[in-house]
């Protein structure tokens, strides 16, 4: 390995958020800025908000809720095949019919 190509590593780097809290951890640098840290984060404070401009969470919560609505009803089968309509063919019998006679007109055609 090279020598002196490697940074020196800092053991207590001062860390100074924008709110003004400071702390020390370890880095090549021997003091760091930082804009948001764990004490002023919204997610670590509690403070978190939820900005929905679209409406998607009641649409969520809309659906979902439908759809426990909907399975109460069914004892827990899905949406999906609740909602699938059974197509059965439609077959006369009057084809059948004329289906068998054209297959006895062929047989007696061979004979």
């Amino acid at each position: 390995m090279k020598k002196d190509i490697h940074p020196v590593y800092q053991d207590k780097a001062t860390v100074t958020c924008a709110c003004g809290t400071k702390f020390s951890v370890g880095s090549t640098a021997s003091a760091l800025q930082v804009e948001i840290c764990s004490a002023c984060h919204p997610f670590y404070t509690g403070k978190q908000n939820l900005i929905d401009t679209t409406g998607r969470v009641e649409r969520f919560k809309t659906r979902s809720a439908k759809q426990t609505v909907a399975a109460a009803g069914r004892k827990g089968k899905t949406v999906k095949h609740q909602t699938r309509v059974k197509k059965t063919p439609k077959v006369e019998i009057e084809t059948l019919e004329s289906i068998k006679a054209v297959k006895t007109t062929k047989k007696d055609l061979k004979k």
